[in-house]
């Protein structure tokens, strides 16, 4: 079975790791100024699982390996 996204595909993930990007770097700026324990919990919190969606997204982009049986 052959797993490739078309263009259309490629482009909306793409524009969802843009998005990403840019929350996971206001987020990791924001843990650096805020005071609040409980919302600096958040903010790391949300760095840590948005690190892991964006490598996520990554790999649905740039993983071509199995494209072809």
């Amino acid at each position: 079975m052959t797993r490739y996204m078309g263009l259309h595909e490629t482009l909306e993930v793409h524009e969802l790791l843009v998005f990403k990007n840019l929350c996971l770097t206001k987020s990791i700026t924001m843990v650096g100024l805020v005071q609040d324990p409980k919302l600096k919990t958040i903010f790391a919190n949300d760095v840590k699982s948005s690190k892991i969606f964006v490598q996520r997204l990554q790999e649905l982009i740039t993983d071509r390996s199995n494209d072809y049986e």
